[in-house]
Parts: C-alpha cells; structure tokens; sequence
C-alpha cells in the first residue's frame, strides 16, 4: 500500500467516526426540538420563529473557523432548522403555483424541504388559505429590484388579514428551455409576461423569428412547450428542465445581470420575538394638505429611516390612495410607544403588517416580477 493510499484510507476512518459523532448529535438536537414542539403546543406558541432561527446562524457563522464556506454551512442549516420545525409540528406553506415557479423554488431554498409546500392557482388563493389558516405560512412576490412592486400583493394586504413574518431575497436567473438545442428551429417562445420582458433584448436578437406568447406562470410555459414538443420553448428556471424533461438551450437570458426580487413569508397571526429590523404599515391619510408630509417629518424627527413607500389606489374610493411602508426598525418595541401613538394619529387608518429580521439574499432560486 503506498504512503497515498495508506493516507487516504485513515482520512476515510475518521470521517466515518466523525459522521457517527454527527449522526449522534443530530438524533439528540431532533429530540430536544421534539421536546420544543410539545412545550409550544401546551402554549400555543408558533412553530416559525425567523429571530430564532437567524440568531443561530448568525452565531454560527461568527464562530465558524472558516474552513466551511458560509453559503455551504447556511444550506446545512436551513434543512436542519427545517426539519426542526417538521418534528415540532408538520407545517403546510401555500405559495403561488404550479411546482417549479420561482416562487415555489425560492420557498424551499429559504424554508428547507421537510415543509409541506402547498401550490395555489393565484395570489388570491395565497393570501385566502393563509388567512383561513388551512396553510401556517405564506410565500409572496413583494417586488423586483427593475420592475418594482408586484401590486396585487400589496392590495390583497387590505382584503385580508396577514401579517409579515419574513422576507428573502432572489436573484433572478432565467433560461432558455425546449425539447431541441437549435436556436433557429424555435417558432414559439412561452413564459410570464415580466420575464418575457426581462429577456426581451435576448430574444430579440437570438430569435427573432419566434413569436413572443405570455401565459399564467413560468411553469406552465415550460409545461407547454414540453407538450408542443419541436419548435416551442419557454423561458423558466433551469431547474424546470429536470421536472419537464426540456433542454437548457441557452442560460442568464435576462437583460440585465443583476436583477433581485424581495419575497414575504406571511402567516395569519402577528410574529413575537426580538432581533427585528423591520417594521411594515399599511396607512390612509386625512384628505388634508401636507398630510403624508406630517407622517414623513415624524419618522424623520425619530431618526427612523424609511426604506420603501408605495400608494396603491384604495378599491371603492377613486382618487383615493393607500400607502405600504417600510421602516428600518422595530416597532412593535417599546421605546416606541409614543413614536406609534402620534404616527397613528396622523393617519386616517393604520395597520401594522409586521416587524420582521431582514431577509438574506439567496443566489438559488431568482425569480422576475411575475403572478406565478
């Protein structure tokens, strides 16, 4: 046996020892969170803690030698806490279908995949089974970082009554997909309209013999051009070729490289916990001058710092406005009581969607703007 051989197979014996030591340990962290399971269901406490779960990574990833590369030990854990929160009670999250949309691939990356992972035709049903508590936790598109707000996200916060309990971030990363490899035998392109329009300048100039036809989701496109067969493509995920036995003709289509969109996760009841690092409202203003200025000089004389504002226009009430908000802090904390009470009596209406830990930017899913 050589010095290499000899080598190799005492690195082997000690990661099988060290696999044992993991396995132990494993079984005795998947015990005690079966025992935080049944602690919180005497309570009534929520399964979904995202403070919780950031504060372990954090602390994780600040004690961590190096050797393990941060992203590497992030999806080590995201399955761990996700089985975690399996053992303690088994979790439905609905999100917007059908498999394989960036909305569905964004949630497992973010969730893990020990949740039980719901698809809804529309955002409606999302927000409605969420509400109704037949799911414990919601997935949404919120908004693209070039194509703004998904806006019936932000009008179906006024129809229903769910709060925020997380955000993440995606990158988006779009492909080409079809039966066949060959550009020039493509007649039809299938996919959302935003990511239609976000690989516009891309198939103009590889295809532009192709007709451009939008559908409901990125999915359903891959699924149609899956059924059509040669000459048909769809633009999606490349993961969607592994679920729609398709091709990955061409990969990165999108126009513009660096192109994010910011998800909720949203539950029927408010979060509780610290380490909040955004708060989000929902506000009509007196129909007076200088109203919403008066809201905005009051964040601003609190040193609070304002990181989204949007008016939607209120359904019923023409020429009539809500605005959704973001603000850089908690909240809900009690050194700002007072900051709420007046913030409150300057609006027509108030409500408080959530405060919530910020989200992390995930490099895995990426999705466009899109109902899907």
């Amino acid at each position: 046996m050589t010095s290499a051989t000899q080598r190799l197979t005492e690195i082997r014996e000690q990661i099988d020892a060290l696999d044992e030591k993991l396995l132990d340990l494993l079984n005795k962290r998947a015990g005690l969170s079966r025992e935080v399971g049944q602690i919180k269901s005497d309570s009534l406490d929520v399964v979904f803690k995202p403070f919780r779960e950031k504060e372990v990574l954090n602390r994780l990833l600040a004690m961590s030698p190096g050797v393990l590369p941060e992203d590497h030990l992030r999806a080590i854990y995201r399955e761990i806490l996700s089985s975690s929160r399996r053992l303690q009670q088994p979790q439905t999250v609905a999100y917007l279908g059908p498999e394989g949309t960036f909305t569905h691939l964004a949630g497992l990356e973010y969730l893990g995949r020990s949740m039980d992972f719901t698809p809804c035709p529309t955002l409606h049903d999302v927000f409605l089974t969420v509400a109704s508590r037949k799911a414990d936790l919601g997935v949404i598109p919120l908004e693209n970082s070039l194509q703004g707000s998904v806006g019936q996200s932000l009008d179906l916060f006024l129809q229903y009554n769910v709060y925020i309990h997380a955000e993440l971030f995606s990158r988006i990363s779009h492909a080409l997909l079809a039966t066949r490899t060959d550009l020039a035998a493509i007649r039809t392109v299938y996919s959302h309209p935003q990511a239609l329009a976000q690989c516009s300048e891309w198939l103009r100039t590889n295809v532009p013999q192709a007709a451009v036809v939008p559908v409901e989701s990125t999915a359903a496109a891959a699924a149609r051009a899956e059924r059509e067969g040669e000459g048909a493509a769809a633009i999606g995920h490349p993961r969607l070729v592994e679920r729609y036995g398709l091709k990955a003709v061409a990969l990165d289509i999108q126009d513009l490289p660096d192109n994010w969109t910011r998800f909720l996760v949203i539950g029927p009841t408010p979060t509780v916990g610290s380490s909040r690092d955004k708060t989000s409202l929902l506000f009509t203003t007196p129909d007076r001058p200088g109203a919403l200025a008066a809201i905005l000089n009051h964040l601003a004389d609190q040193g609070l710092n304002l990181t989204k504002l949007e008016s939607r226009p209120l359904k019923g009430e023409k020429w009539k406005y809500v605005f959704f908000m973001d603000v850089e802090c908690d909240l809900s904390q009690e050194q700002y009581e007072n900051t709420m009470k007046h913030l409150t009596s300057l609006c027509h209406t108030m409500r408080v969607l959530g405060s919530y830990p910020t989200g992390p930017h995930l490099y895995g899913a990426g999705m466009p703007q899109e109902q899907s």
